[in-house]
Parts: C-alpha cells; structure tokens; sequence
C-alpha cells in the first residue's frame, strides 16, 4: 500500500518540474537580442576619407542604405561647397574627392566669373588634376558644385564625361548666393541617362558654414539617412 501511494506522488512533482522547465526556455526565447549602442560613422571632424593625388582610398565606407558604398564628390572655389561636402560625408560615413582644377581658377571673384561665362561659351572641359581609379566600387555618388552664371562649373561636365555613373544613385547639392538649383539637376539626368539622379540640395553661402540640420533633412528626403 505504501508503495503505491509512494509511486502516485511522484507523478505530481515530475509534472510540475517538467512544466518549470518549458516556461523557463520559454522567457529565454522570447528575450530581445542586445542591441549595439555604437554608431557606424564616425563624429564629424574625426573622419579623414579624404583622398590627395589620383586615387580614391577603399575604407569601407557606406551609405546608410546597408551594403551600398558612397562618395561624395565635389568642387569648390570658395569653400562653401566643401562645407556642404563634409558634413554630408560626416553624416553618410562616405569616402570623399575634391575635383581640383589642373589649372588653378583666379583667387579674385570677378575674374572667376568672367572665366566661367567665357567657359560656358566656349563648352570647355577644364581639366582635372586628379582622377578616381575605382569609381566602379562606388553606389551612391553625391556631386556637390557651386551655381556659376545658372550652371555648374563646366570642370563637372569634364568630371561626368571621364566617368561612368551607369546603374548608381546620383544625388546632387549645389551653394550659391541666390540662385539655387538652376536647372543643374535636370542637365545631370541629360548627361547620366542609365543613373538615377535624387533631389538636388541647395544651400545659401551664408548658411554654407553650418549646414548639418539641412543635410540632415535632405539625406532623409533622399532616403540616405542613417
């Protein structure tokens, strides 16, 4: 008799230490994974993927569109458009080129705009001192220039004559003192019919210093916010 009233308890504990054990990996289970606190770009000014001479380095930067890599491309005459350049290169974790005229423009603001109208007459090709070796590695190109007579520079018709931009992203940003966009947006989509060209960003000279809210802004309208 004892024995069995002995066999008979038994049963109830193994139930109940069976049905710990399922709720146990059952919490387990459900429990969120960490998530990492560290941003993947690096904090604005500490980020050197600017490239000198001919070749842009091969830092695995991205844009925040996973596996897409980015470059910002630009040229600047007085600084502005290289402010825009790096705060988009800050905020996109992007590699960076600079178009450096072969022949130096003039540092007095006249004569340059008395060249860039003699240039736009003549369809010049300025050349570029400096080249990009692996374009191919590139997604995303953000183009930046500043607004000379309603148009780019005409150096960034020779920049997008000496490349290929077939199957990339195009995002265009553009400083100037009040003209805006002009028409630059639709002559790149004339000139990189087999790219897809963004909204373009422009920036007034006087807000060129601090640019970052409207970067911001507009990385998030093109859909490359991180």
């Amino acid at each position: 008799m004892k024995k069995t009233v002995s066999v008979l308890m038994v049963f109830p504990l193994l139930f109940s230490l069976a049905a710990c054990s399922s709720n146990t990996n059952s919490e387990e289970s459900s429990s969120p994974a960490p998530q990492s606190t560290e941003s993947s770009s690096s904090p604005t000014g500490e980020t050197d993927n600017s490239v000198s001479n001919s070749e842009v380095s091969a830092p695995e930067s991205e844009s925040a569109e996973a596996g897409l890599k980015s470059l910002v491309v630009y040229f600047s005459w007085s600084g502005n458009t290289e402010h825009v350049a790096k705060s988009i290169q800050s905020q996109t974790d992007s590699d960076i080129f600079e178009i450096v005229p072969a022949t130096p423009y003039s540092d007095d603001y006249d004569t340059v705009l008395d060249i860039a109208q003699q240039e736009q007459r003549d369809n010049a090709r300025p050349a570029i001192a400096n080249s990009i070796e692996n374009i191919a590695d590139y997604d995303v190109i953000y183009v930046g220039y500043p607004n000379w007579w309603g148009d780019m520079p005409m150096i960034l018709y020779t920049f997008f004559d000496s490349y290929d931009l077939s199957g990339k992203t195009i995002a265009p940003f553009c400083t100037s003192g009040g003209s805006g966009l002009s028409n630059t947006v639709n002559e790149i989509k004339d000139l990189e019919l087999n790219g897809t060209v963004t909204n373009g960003l422009h920036i007034g000279s006087g807000s060129s210093s601090n640019p970052d809210s409207a970067v911001s802004e507009w990385l998030s309208e093109i859909g490359s916010a991180e």
